[in-house]
């Protein structure tokens, strides 16, 4: 069932119903509803904000997350309807794929629609995806799976998804220091103000001994440093693997051309992955 959305959503009140509901959410199927919004322009001084807090330099194509941003808040809104079996704090983003089928520019006028499936067995509970396209006019110019997890009981059955690259740390490209506001900072440009990302206080209550980088900030800020390298049409897959704690200095490795197919990671100092990742 397809449903027309006028405008972004409003991020601040479906963060307040998250909140209230979560705790009568009992798990079930997933909703069969897809979002769909149309005639979506891009605010350039927006995007000029965004490049600049994931490193990415301003030209007149988008980067390849920079769609993820902007179908954020459909996708929030369909994981907070009454019809969604889990709470929205609390899923854990594990993977995230993106395919850019051709360059989508910054005078494009886009149309988005999002919907869930693929509920499925986890080793450490139960996995969905939250599957997202783009188009231009009738053409499909950008499709996005992103996989959440929903802690839960462990189940041995479950088949254990290979990691999309296994590279060794201690040769890294570059080094980067990440700052203590960093999840601040990507908060305000992508309208993802999961607590866990902002301050250390407010992640403690989660768990986390600090605040966290957003997945989607790590993944944005790997292929800035690919920028120049990528093909027109490519799929980039990653792995979030490890917490990457706020502040934090850590290591970036890229081997191979990403035009015929690269691999990449974001290592801490100690040599724990934070991010596998693959262009091809």
């Amino acid at each position: 069932m397809s449903t027309e959305v006028d405008a972004a959503p409003n991020l601040s009140a479906l963060y307040a119903k998250a909140a209230v509901t979560g705790p009568i959410r009992r798990g079930g199927e997933l909703p069969a509803t897809e979002y769909v919004r149309r005639d979506i322009t891009i605010d350039h001084a927006h995007l000029a904000e965004y490049d600049r807090v994931c490193g990415f330099g301003l030209r007149d194509v988008l980067p390849a997350t920079y769609p993820h941003v902007l179908s954020f808040g459909l996708s929030v809104r369909l994981m907070t309807d009454p019809g969604f079996p889990f709470p929205l704090v609390g899923l854990v983003h594990v993977a995230n794929s993106i395919t850019v089928h051709r360059p989508v520019l910054v005078t494009d006028v886009l149309t988005q629609r999002v919907r869930v499936a693929n509920l499925r067995p986890h080793p450490k509970g139960r996995q969905l995806d939250v599957i997202t396209e783009t188009s231009v006019e009738d053409e499909v110019v950008w499709r996005e799976t992103s996989t959440y997890l929903r802690r839960g009981r462990s189940d041995d059955s479950a088949p254990r998804a290979d990691r999309v690259a296994e590279i060794e740390p201690g040769s890294p490209t570059a080094f980067w220091q990440v700052p203590a506001d960093q999840g601040r900072r990507y908060a305000a440009v992508s309208g993802d103000r999961n607590p866990i990302h902002l301050r250390a206080l407010t992640a403690k209550a989660f768990g986390f001994p600090r605040a966290i980088a957003h997945g989607m900030w790590t993944k944005a800020r790997a292929l800035a440093a690919l920028e120049g390298r990528l093909p027109e049409s490519y799929t980039v897959d990653v792995d979030f693997v490890k917490p990457l704690l706020l502040p934090s200095k850590v290591e970036f490795t890229a081997i191979g051309d990403p035009g015929d197919g690269a691999t990449f990671a974001v290592h801490s100092r100690s040599g724990k992955p934070h991010l596998l990742g693959r262009v091809h």
